[in-house]
């Protein structure tokens, strides 16, 4: 499919590696479901459901075939132990033929992120043409665990040989074992969630309260404008509800386009209740939803007669200490990205952070970024210090590279960026280790797209 085997020299053995085939990577759309809060419209729906529904709806609205899509790609952070492979389950739709590979990935935040430079990845690579790639998440459907000694208990019954060897088994059972492990949404080496790293981030880089609650009433104020004026509407697949009398869910449900300041003003924080900044009025809700985008070869798009929304440039990742300011990766990642790219920093860079939006981790991150813009050397010294000393270790993302890509031609002439922080999540319920032992840096994830 256009790559080409080069040889190259091992110690007393020939390799044969896959040498890029230049193609560029067009995004030909995207489709996301509503995002709802966690609990609510979704609670009953499962993250299969969910991916299955924005693929159904993409491949719909590009009519593209299913037998057009080499590969099915899709990131989530808390995998379901029902079904772990969610890309499978999308694949295996009466949509495409049976044989179409899939895979499921988990790099915390930037999980969708991931799934969408894989793909971009296999088409450069010559390995497909077509690529549907996405990310899924449902934290109300997050696994509830049983106690270690509960669970040895079940096993030990599920052993037993008689009915009265099962029932002296369940005698053992204590109230303590009942107790259910909750889920711990937090980065397992610190122990601490991203609310608490955004604290410590306005602290360490004095970023008031009331800078924090005007970026979150801008967005509340720019999601309900563009809920009513139909652009948020248009790129939403809209989900029928399973209970008798549910309504249709067309839009977000976390949107508050009645907030003001005052209001935020007058919340208490949550995750430092004397000192604190960061507010629930100011942190992003967990939800549950999908995303998805069709990556394509450039030439396979002109082909098929689709006018791409735009073409991957670069991507890149980096990490930083968890321990240090946890939401600072896009920093790093970005001059890396950019030179990549071939793009210098006088450009127009948007910024995402899906699913982690907390206004101090932005106004953190514009503050260095803008720095840089002006004064590049800047960049380069705080890249040779920070990132190459660090072991380099969404949803929305999905629906920022690929829905709004054509939303601002000015910018696309000019290329368009986006970033994502992804942090280290444990399993339900994990408690965080002896930081003396090896952490597990915190990722950003970065594109740019022309």
């Amino acid at each position: 499919m256009g790559h080409r085997p080069i040889a190259t020299q091992g110690e007393g053995f020939s390799v044969m590696t896959t040498a890029p085939t230049g193609r560029r990577v067009a995004v030909i759309s995207g489709v996301r479901t509503p995002f709802l809060k966690a609990g609510s419209a979704f609670r009953d729906v499962s993250p299969v459901a969910l991916a299955r529904h924005v693929a159904k709806e993409l491949l719909y609205r590009t009519e593209l075939r299913g037998d057009e899509v080499d590969e099915v790609i899709f990131g989530q952070v808390v995998p379901s132990v029902l079904a772990p492979n969610v890309a499978r389950e999308v694949s295996l739709l009466p949509q495409f033929p049976l044989t179409v590979p899939a895979f499921s990935l988990n790099r915390a935040c930037a999980s969708a992120a991931q799934a969408i430079t894989s793909g971009h990845d296999q088409i450069v690579l010559g390995h497909a043409d077509a690529v549907l790639a996405g990310g899924v998440e449902s934290l109300s459907q997050v696994p509830i665990l049983h106690s270690r000694r509960f669970s040895d208990i079940l096993i030990q019954a599920s052993k037993a040989r008689s009915l009265g060897a099962r029932l002296g088994t369940f005698l053992k059972v204590r109230p303590r074992d009942l107790i259910p492990v909750s889920p711990a949404i937090a980065e397992p080496s610190t122990g601490k969630s991203m609310g608490q790293s955004a604290e410590k981030m306005s602290k360490e880089n004095g970023i008031a309260r009331e800078a924090q609650d005007r970026i979150a009433l801008m967005s509340h104020q720019r999601a309900a404008a563009a809920t009513a004026d139909g652009r948020l509407t248009a790129e939403i697949a809209p989900w029928l509800a399973v209970r008798e009398g549910g309504d249709v869910v067309t839009s977000d449900n976390g949107i508050r386009p009645d907030t003001s300041l005052d209001a935020l003003a007058k919340l208490k924080p949550v995750f430092d209740r004397r000192y604190g900044s960061v507010t629930a009025g100011n942190s992003s809700p967990l939800t549950d939803g999908a995303a998805a985008v069709i990556l394509m070869a450039e030439d396979k798009a002109l082909a098929l007669g689709y006018e791409p929304l735009a073409y991957v440039r670069s991507y890149a990742v980096s990490a930083v200490d968890p321990g240090w300011q946890l939401l600072m990766g896009p920093v790093f990642a970005v001059p890396k990205a950019l030179d990549r790219a071939g793009i210098g920093w006088q450009i127009e860079i948007r910024h995402a952070a899906p699913k982690k939006s907390f206004p101090a981790g932005i106004v953190c991150n514009d503050l260095q970024l803008s720095g840089m813009a002006t004064h590049p050397c800047a960049a380069h010294r705080l890249v040779r210090n920070r990132v190459f000393r660090q072991p380099v270790r969404m949803q929305r993302t999905a629906r920022h590279l690929g829905i709004r890509a054509d939303e601002n031609e000015a910018a696309r002439a000019r290329g368009h960026a986006g970033t994502v922080c992804g942090c280290a999540h444990p399993a339900p319920g994990a408690a965080p280790h002896d930081r003396a032992a090896h952490d597990p840096p915190a990722e950003s994830r970065r594109f740019t797209v022309s």
